[in-house]
């Protein structure tokens, strides 16, 4: 009923985070997280194309049962936000090739299921994983980072929106 290999994704175009992620929603393992980078002053299409390239290379290496990213939340700075929902775009164009289906989680989705908190830091987020949750090779890196709890809410979520999307 869970999904057993998840390929979370933090999504961004200077750097993003991407994290595989398996196990049953009570004992997931990180099997690799990573922070990939595009080179700075390079255009925004080939930056967006390197992102797209290497999101589809994890995808087609790991063969995840589902790839979970985060989504968008519209603040302030919108030149910004702009430059992320464009390398969403990218991740998700990604996904569709590969047939993987994908999941969206808000920021605050990702830190109540792995701290219990919504406003919570980012290293309350990571301590998180280490200590309640029990991962071992949780990255320092916050790209990374974010990658595996993205892919651990999902673990944790994914029957629910199951179950929900069946009784609607």
């Amino acid at each position: 009923m869970f999904d057993e290999l998840v390929l979370g994704v933090d999504p961004g175009v200077a750097s993003f985070g991407l994290a595989l992620v398996g196990g049953p929603r009570n004992r997931p393992r990180i099997e690799w997280a990573r922070t990939a980078s595009t080179p700075s002053g390079s255009p925004a299409s080939e930056r967006l194309l390197r992102v797209h390239r290497e999101v589809l290379a994890a995808l087609r290496e790991a063969r995840p049962s589902a790839l979970a990213v985060e989504r968008l939340l519209w603040g302030r700075n919108t030149g910004s936000a702009m430059e992320v929902s464009r390398a969403s775009g990218a991740i998700l164009v990604a996904a569709a090739l590969e047939g993987v289906p994908v999941e969206e989680y808000a920021p605050l989705e990702v830190k109540m299921a792995v701290t219990g908190v919504g406003n919570a830091s980012k290293e309350q987020v990571r301590r998180s994983l280490t200590r309640v949750l029990g991962l071992e090779g949780v990255p320092q890196e916050p790209d990374a980072a974010d990658a595996v709890a993205i892919a651990v809410c999902h673990l944790q979520q994914s029957g629910l929106r199951r179950l929900q999307r069946a009784a609607q």
